[in-house]
């Protein structure tokens, strides 16, 4: 969906402040949102469907919060859409091990031995699609109706825009494709080029 929390390629919000050592946390509140978020996973569904109730905030209270408040309003939202309040306690709930493995790698979202149609080779054009889904998705909105090349298939992954909805995971190729900066910001100048990781529901053959 289109939000506020999509910011790639927005202009008029400044530049972003560097804070000089700045802690993993500010306030002790931020540590009990964020071991409150890993402990939950599963139980609240998927990330794709964490991310999606980010994205349900609203501009207003999405720009005027911090980062784990953001996380703190996701893990309100579905605790309530799940009923989580009312289900039995878990007899297995994660431990710190399990904790440890999922922070810096996060989930296994790898899908291998799905026979999906490989639709693109290395080095073919392609352009992402100019579409506006109305749910949960991973296209940039600034990359919408442009041309890349395909740098390399990373196999098949989950897509998130059925996952986060419940609706299967429809494992598909995941591309990445290579944008140039021209294509993207209308600038001639220097040979920067943005790499981006999309899937092929993304993707359409570039004419």
């Amino acid at each position: 969906m289109n939000g506020a929390h999509d910011l790639g390629g927005m202009q008029c919000y400044g530049s972003i402040r560097i804070e000089k050592d700045e802690p993993i946390f500010h306030d002790e509140w931020e540590k009990r949102v964020f071991a409150a978020t890993m402990v939950s996973f599963g139980a609240l569904g998927s990330i794709d469907a964490f991310r999606h109730a980010i994205e349900r905030m609203g501009a207003e209270k999405y720009l005027s919060t911090t980062y784990y408040e953001h996380w703190l309003a996701a893990l309100e939202m579905r605790i309530e859409e799940t009923k989580l309040h009312s289900k039995a306690k878990s007899d297995v709930p994660l431990t710190p091990e399990d904790v440890d493995a999922i922070v810096p790698t996060g989930g296994n979202y790898f899908r291998e031995g799905v026979d999906s149609e490989i639709r693109f080779a290395t080095g073919d054009r392609v352009r992402a699609k100019n579409i506006n889904p109305a749910g949960h998705t991973r296209l940039p909105r600034y990359i919408r109706g442009r041309e890349g090349e395909i740098v390399t298939n990373r196999g098949n992954f989950v897509f998130p825009d059925t996952v986060a909805h419940d609706l299967g995971e429809s494992a598909q190729p995941l591309y990445s494709v290579r944008f140039e900066s021209a294509e993207l910001w209308g600038s001639e100048e220097g040979r920067d080029a943005v790499y981006i990781d999309l899937w092929d529901s993304y993707l359409e053959k570039a004419e």
